[in-house]
């Protein structure tokens, strides 16, 4: 493997998702000390030289802003150290959400993101299940877009489910639901949902039929889960046998995990882009350090990353 170091800020899933990495690529974290001032401003500073080395920054750009802050401020430092490529990897792509302007007066805010990635001189991102997929044009570099498929579908073969249905919560995820769908041989329904307001479901209309079927719903990411919950409910008014759930990311806020564990849901079913802050029987996680692992490699050896992805 050519020259490179991997490194990450504070966030403390950041930096265990950053040495999972590093240990599957059988090397070592650059270690980076952050100095922090009483008044609340902070100095990063990377411990070794990078000097002609591609530098990989593992740092997701959830809350808090401090998180996104530090992978810009990496970035800087790394050009300033003479580091030859500086790549942002990204498990989960912060504010993703407001990925257009859906309403007057509103910023696009995963576009301001991308110029200010673009702005402290990263080369490359490398990243997993955006929001959307436009998102990638954001960038004026190269967007490496991991899919969570590589894991979710082996774990759906394996639970061996005779009359599997893919479904997706929302309109916006009718083409993850298909294409989830097409690769596993099966049918696909999709929820018409109302909104009262932000995180506020009034109403799901399951369009499809789900009698007797053993549900598998597919989302990027789940916030309050109100959706979701929902449309389980809807899905079982309806006859389904069984309900299951898959996140590639989840945030879940605003007492998400209880509503999970009282759900009907028989398994939630997650991935390690960022941490679980309870863990509950109902929410089960699969590792996907090693699709950023592989990444990485394919990166620094020029080869191709696509490949390894059935499912988009």
């Amino acid at each position: 493997m050519k020259n490179f170091a991997i490194l990450s800020g504070s966030d403390p899933n950041s930096k265990k998702f950053a040495k999972k990495i590093a240990k599957i690529l059988k090397t070592s974290v650059t270690y980076v000390k952050m100095t922090d001032f009483s008044d609340g401003e902070f100095k990063p500073k990377i411990t070794k030289s990078v000097r002609g080395k591609i530098v990989f920054i593992v740092q997701s750009t959830n809350i808090p802003l401090r998180n996104l802050f530090e992978i810009l401020l990496l970035g800087d430092a790394c050009m300033r150290a003479s580091a030859l490529s500086i790549i942002a990897v990204i498990p989960y792509y912060g504010f993703a959400r407001q990925d257009r302007k859906d309403e007057a007066r509103v910023p696009i805010t995963a576009k301001v993101i991308a110029n200010l990635l673009q702005a402290t001189f990263f080369n490359r991102v490398i990243c997993m299940d955006l929001h959307s997929d436009q998102i990638q044009g954001f960038f004026n570099i190269p967007v490496d877009h991991l899919y969570a498929s590589s894991v979710f579908v082996k774990y759906i073969k394996k639970l061996k489910l005779k009359n599997l249905i893919m479904a997706s919560a929302d309109a916006g995820g009718a083409k993850r639901a298909g294409s989830y769908a097409k690769f596993l041989n099966t049918d696909f329904v999709i929820c018409h949902k109302q909104r009262s307001g932000p995180n506020k479901v009034e109403k799901i209309i399951i369009i499809g039929d789900v009698k007797g079927k053993d549900v598998v719903f597919i989302d990027d990411l789940a916030d309050t889960t109100n959706t979701i919950i929902k449309a389980t409910e809807e899905a079982y008014a309806q006859g389904a046998n069984s309900v299951r759930a898959l996140c590639s990311h989840p945030v879940l806020s605003g007492g998400a995990y209880s509503k999970i564990e009282k759900s009907q849901l028989v398994e939630f079913i997650v991935t390690t882009t960022l941490p679980l802050k309870e863990n509950i029987k109902k929410i089960n996680v699969l590792s996907v350090e090693e699709e950023f692992a592989h990444a990485i490699s394919c990166v620094v050896n020029n080869r191709s990353i696509s490949s390894r992805y059935k499912v988009s």
